[in-house]
Formats: structure tokens, sequence, C-alpha cells
């Protein structure tokens, strides 16, 4: 049996996770390294390889396949369907069966092209659907406060192994107290058995290190999370602490690059985030810890689930329908599904290929909490009474040679899927005063913060954004992104008579590149109030010198700082050193 072609396709395949696999676990493990020795744009460098570490070794392994194996017998179903079971006899035992079965689904949608999708060969439902499989490895390491929080703060990051000393730590530690105080549930701060617990493995991300927990006492629990910053000849600094649950989840949002943490139990690691974040998806939180393969394997099952129930349809997404796109929702799944137009309008001067390296850009980029995630699926495949009868005709009328009926099936071949967010168009039409001037300020901070990431959005017009549950804005159309080191910024030239300001056409030539921030207001805002009220927020949107000073810095290797949450909430917010969020 051994011996078997099944047995050596589930061998190799498995060989290759493996080689995945440590990898993976070597750029993860040097992340304490670069956050020691500040290393800010080898940590980027990182990011972007592990990310592309996972295709890049599903290929190899495919490559190994097709050399080593009976080409007749790789495209054969039945072949598969006995390889899974010696596959699933592999991986029995192992802490991370459930990233080792999406990997197997990696190879066989590479070779079937994303057909012929059945449990019988591959893992469609996990092998451990079931079960209840624990290991005996530790998670968290937890203090009781016992009447002290002083102390108990003490030792949260004290003890958590950073690999340097702090430059004031009582200090922090008081700071934090404070907060807490001010903000922890009374049930729990005067809890008899009140306690900290945290994850032993620390959370790197950018310039941050950040200890994930929770606290307990008196029957009740709070999310906790300690953001601790290199102060480069310094030493670190505790920079805030939060505890409210929204906060948190933003820390991990579909919108950031994917931490760099050393997880031992996926499965184990992931059920206590979402402990700690109930209403963020398992999907989610898989892709947040870097693990964004099997990430899409919990979204699809998810979905799978959610489509079975028949609670609502597909429809056409609302808000103003795109010149590249044709999108689609499912409302009870607050999921946005985007299709590649057949033409574009004519204003769009680009290629198919041109549109999706633009989202592998963003794959690989950091999305600084600003931009949304997605996954992209091949030959996916619904029922056509799944879809609203206008939006199936939508569909099959601006893309028809990506969307195709087969009787009773309508099938896919290609689409990205992302979160279901409002437009912002739609959302300032319903917004009272303050939250109008609030969610205008953000839509300012994404730009900058975007900018600040060496992303310039292109067409930063409302309807391409959208705002969360949390009230963030958020950038989510990609067909024009450019890295902003990329961008001629220029002031418009003065003209030399008066007529020339009259004429149609301008009297200044302008590049395939340039961009002329003076002229964003009327292109924003075709509502005078608005546009005067964002203009009044930030003014250095529409100077091509704020421009040209970002991408300096950018081009001097300086990372600049954004940080995941409210500059008010930080213990010692310097404004001047990072942008507000």
């Amino acid at each position: 049996m051994k011996h078997s072609p099944a047995y050596r396709l589930a061998a190799t395949i498995l060989r290759g996770f493996d080689e995945y696999r440590s990898r993976f676990k070597q750029i993860t493990d040097d992340a304490s390294r670069r956050f020691i020795e500040a290393a800010w744009r080898e940590a980027q460098v990182a990011s972007a390889e592990r990310i592309d570490l996972y295709d890049e070794k599903v290929e190899d392994t495919k490559l190994r396949l097709t050399r080593t194996l009976d080409k007749d017998l790789l495209i054969q179903c039945e072949h598969w369907g006995k390889a899974r079971g010696h596959y699933t006899d592999m991986i029995s035992q192992r802490l991370d069966y459930e990233l080792a079965e999406t990997y197997f689904n990696s190879l066989f949608c590479s070779l079937f092209h994303h057909r012929h999708i059945h449990n019988d060969w591959m893992f469609v439902y996990s092998s451990r659907e079931s079960a209840a499989h624990r290991s005996a490895i530790e998670l968290c390491r937890s203090k009781q406060v016992d009447g002290d929080w002083e102390q108990a703060l003490h030792w949260a990051p004290g003890d958590a192994g950073l690999g340097m000393g702090f430059i004031d730590l009582p200090r922090d530690v008081a700071l934090a107290r404070q907060s807490l105080e001010r903000l922890l549930p009374d049930t729990i701060l005067a809890a008899d058995d009140a306690r900290i617990e945290l994850i032993k493995s620390v959370f790197y991300r950018n310039k941050g290190a950040y200890l994930v927990g929770r606290i307990l006492g008196g029957g009740e629990q709070v999310p906790l999370v300690l953001p601790v910053l290199h102060e480069e000849g310094r030493g670190l600094q505790l920079d805030t602490l939060l505890i409210e649950p929204d906060e948190v989840s933003i820390i991990f949002s579909f919108t950031r690059a994917y931490f760099q943490v050393k997880v031992v139990v996926p499965s184990e690691f992931v059920a206590y985030l979402q402990e700690l974040m109930p209403d963020k998806p398992e999907g989610e939180l898989y892709a947040s810890i870097g693990f964004f393969k099997h990430g899409k394997t919990e979204f699809f099952r998810a979905l799978n689930r959610q489509v079975a129930k028949r609670e609502d349809r597909f429809i056409i997404a609302p808000g103003v329908r795109g010149m590249v796109m044709a999108v689609f929702v499912l409302p009870s799944h607050r999921t946005v599904f985007k299709i590649i137009k057949d033409r574009f309008d004519p204003t769009k001067d680009m290629s198919r290929e041109n549109v999706r390296e633009k989202y592998r850009l963003v794959k690989r980029h950091d999305r600084v909490g600003r931009m949304a995630d997605t996954e992209d699926f091949s030959n996916f495949i619904a029922r056509k009474d799944h879809f609203d009868p206008e939006c199936l005709e939508h569909l099959l009328e601006v893309a028809p040679s990506t969307v195709e009926l087969r009787g009773d099936k309508v099938l896919i071949k290609h689409c990205y899927t992302e979160r279901m967010m409002t437009p912002l168009n739609l959302y300032i039409q319903d917004c009272e005063p303050d939250e109008l001037r609030a969610v205008l300020r953000d839509y300012g901070n994404a730009i900058k913060q975007m900018a600040a990431a060496n992303i310039f959005p292109g067409d930063m017009l409302l309807k391409n954004f959208g705002v969360t549950r949390h009230g963030r804005v958020i950038f989510y159309d990609y067909d024009e992104i450019s890295y902003l080191t990329e961008c001629n910024f220029r002031h418009i030239p003065e003209p030399m008579y008066p007529e020339q300001e009259l004429a149609d056409e301008p009297w200044y030539s302008v590049g395939p590149r340039d961009v002329f921030p003076e002229e964003f207001g009327p292109f924003l805002f075709a509502d005078i109030t608005l546009r005067k009220m964002f203009y009044e927020m930030h003014p250095e949107i529409f100077d091509a010198d704020y421009w040209k000073g970002l991408q300096q810095a950018i081009n001097d290797g300086r990372v600049i700082d954004v940080y995941p949450y409210r500059n008010k909430q930080r213990f010692e917010a310097d404004i001047n050193n990072g942008l507000v969020y």
C-alpha cells in the first residue's frame, strides 16, 4: 500500500506542505529579531515573501507530482479519492491538520482547474468536522490580580519575552492602570478572582508588538490588547491599552496586514481569538495570523452553509455601478462579489490582466487598515434560483465570457470577494451633521494613511470607498491604484494670459503619470458645502508639496507610522510622528 500511486501522491503533497510550513515558521520566528533591530523595511519584505510562499510551494509540489507520477493517474478523480484517504491517515495526529487539508485542496484545484469540487476527492469538509480533538499544549499565561492591578499590569509586558528593555515601564504601567480604572467594568475591577490572561506568543506587525488576551473576573470578561512600540535608540514603550471589543476587532481587521505570530495549534489559537471577538468570522481570524489560504477555505464553507439556508438571493450591489467591475452581494453573508467586465468604459484604459495585477498588489502590500483584503475564486458554481433575475441578467450581459448558464447552474469562471460595506457616497446621504464631519475626516485620513504606505488610490471618488460597521472608511476599488512614488505631483502652472483659463483644454502639458492635487476638490465633491468642509479638515491633500514630501520620505527609506487605534488613545501621543486614526 505504501508503494501504491495513491499513497505516493498523498506523501508527495504532504512533503510539499511540510516544506511550506518549515519556511513559513522561519519567516514568522524571525519577526522578533526584526522588531528588536527595528528592521522595518525588512519586515515589509518578509510579509510579502510569506504571502508569496504559499503559491510558490504549491507550484513546486505540482511540478514534483507531474515529474514523479503517471500523468494519466493525476487527472483521475477516483485516484485522488484514494489519495485523500491515505492523506487523512497521515495527518490524523497533526496539530495543523486543517492547514494540511487546505494544501491538499490547493493541489487538487490547481491540477483540475477548480473543477470537480467534491468531498470524495478533496476536503470540501474537514476530516475532523465533528471531532472534539484538543491538544494538551498550554496556549496562555495568566496572572491573578489579588487586588494589585499595577503589579499584574507590570507582569503582562515585563514577562512577555520581548528581548529588550522598556524606556520607563513603571510610567507605562501607571498609565495602563489609569486606563483600566476608567474603562474596566466595576464587576471585574472589584472581583476577588480577577486575573489577566495573555497568549504566550507575541503578535508582530509593522512597527508594533501586540500582547493579546483577556481580563476575567466576577463571571465576566473583556478582551485585552497591549501594543508595544520600539523607540529606536531608546527602548520599548507600552503605547496604549485596549479592552473595547470593537477596538480589538479593528486590530484584527480584514483591512490590515497579517500578523507574524508563532502558532502551534492553529484551530485552538483561532478558537481562543473567536472567544475574544465572537462577531469576527473564523476565516478572517485564520487570515489575520497569516493562514489566509485556509481562511479562504473557511470562508467558502461558511458561504455554502449560508446559501443553503436560502434566506436571500444574490442581488446587484447598491450604489453606482462600476466601470470595470460588475458587483453583486449576498446580503445575509455580508459578502461582495466582483467580476471583471468584458468591456470597460472608454475612460478606463486598461486590460483584464492590469486589473488582476492591481488586486495582487493590494494582497501583498501593507493595507494599513484602509484597503479591504480580497480572495479570488475560480469556477464558482451556484444554482440559478439563488440569483435575483435582474442580477443574473446584468452579469450575463456585461461579463458573458466569465458568467455562463449551464442548465440550472450558474458558472462564474473568476471572481473576487470582499467584506460588504456601505458605499461612502450612500452613507453620507443619511448622516447627521456630527456623523458627516466624522466620516469626512476619516475619508481624508484614509487617503493620507494609504499615501503613507506608498499607495495612491487613483480614483478617489466617494463611491470607491466604503464604511465598515465600526464607522471606518475603507478603499475597495483597485483598478487605478498605483505606488505613490510612481506619480508625478504637480502644481497647476499660472496662465500666461486670461483666455487660457477659459479654454476647454488645459494650457499646460499633462503626462500620463501627472497628478494635480489642486483639481481634487471639484472632482471629489460636486456639493460645494462638502468640498469646503473637507478642505478645512484636510487642506494638505490639495497641495502638491504635501504629496512630494511623502514621496521623499518613502524614497529615503522611512517607514511612516500608522497606528491601528485612535491617536488620542496613545499614552504619549506624538501627532507629528504619526498619522491620526
